[in-house]
């Protein structure tokens, strides 16, 4: 065996050994993972739960690890029926974590959260993120499947063609659906690779509308997006969205300069919970320092 043999195998060993030992850095991140909640719980919720999509954060902490910092801290603040709130804050503010914790992606270190009155930790993970539809969410980072365009959208098959081609049109990806030869059979790659960035996006989109639920949440939904797609799905949101309350995770400030409410975050913590106008007349809020470095005023 000759040197260039040798440096080539010790190069491949070495590469291999990287590859497995992410791997075993992986499989012993997920074992320390915190078990989920039920699924399922024999909870008695009222037929139309959420009929009116309000949320209250009560004395609200959690964190993402029982060893870590809080990334949210005693937070109270109400979001009221089909309002359409805003929130801000620089990197670390704690604006994603509300998401995550909205779906209960991560539990309370102590407080709580109420939808229209009701405890979400006493709710089976089924009631709150699929069986009674109160939530949906548009993320930053579309999640699609492999699999038909269709069940992307409707994995469950619970809504009709007719209802899933209005979704599309509303979505605004009607004329691009109508020119694929399988129409909504079309094959999607895993990631969603075979689609672009704003039509991932608007897939999303499309999945909100079908589930018409009472609290819409974008996190942070246009921010690798073209300012055409985001102006289009911020004018599906306006029109077919007014009828939930809107949560919107802002990396374009002027995407919330039309909320009813801006609550602005900082380490965790709520500094600000106001009308929009209110806090751009104050030159000395955070928000409207936010505002004016985003060249959004």
């Amino acid at each position: 065996m000759n040197v260039t043999q040798v440096l080539n195998w010790i190069i491949r060993t070495a590469s291999e050994l990287e590859t497995n030992l992410v791997s075993v850095e992986r499989v012993n991140e997920y074992c320390k993972n915190t078990e989920e909640d039920l699924w399922e719980k024999d909870v008695q919720l009222p037929a139309n739960w959420p009929s009116e999509g309000k949320v209250q954060f009560v004395d609200y902490s959690t964190r993402y690890r029982q060893e870590t910092d809080l990334v949210i801290k005693d937070l109270n603040v109400d979001f009221d029926s089909l309002q359409k709130i805003g929130i801000v804050g620089r990197t670390g503010a704690g604006k994603s974590s509300i998401t995550l914790a909205l779906f209960r992606l991560i539990e309370p270190a102590s407080g709580k959260i109420l939808i229209d009155n009701v405890d979400i930790t006493k709710l089976g993970l089924h009631d709150l993120r699929l069986k009674n539809q109160a939530l949906s969410i548009i993320p930053q980072d579309p999640v699609l499947f492999t699999g038909t365009l269709r069940w992307n959208l409707d994995p469950f098959n619970q809504y009709t063609d007719e209802e899933i081609y209005r979704s599309l049109e509303l979505a605004h990806l009607d004329n691009f659906v109508k020119n694929l030869q399988e129409g909504i059979m079309h094959k999607i790659s895993e990631g969603g690779e075979n689609l672009s960035v704003g039509q991932r996006q608007l897939v999303c989109l499309a999945r909100a509308l079908l589930k018409k639920s009472k609290i819409l949440v974008l996190d942070e939904a246009t921010a690798s997006v073209d300012y055409a797609t985001d102006e289009l799905i911020q004018k599906t949101i306006r029109t077919e969205f007014k009828n939930c309350t809107t949560i919107t995770i802002a990396h374009r400030i002027n995407t919330i300069l039309d909320s009813d409410k801006i609550l602005v975050l900082d380490k965790g913590k709520k500094i600000e919970y106001e009308n929009p106008d209110s806090l751009l007349k104050d030159t000395n809020s955070q928000f409207y320092s936010l505002a004016k470095s985003a060249n959004a005023i």
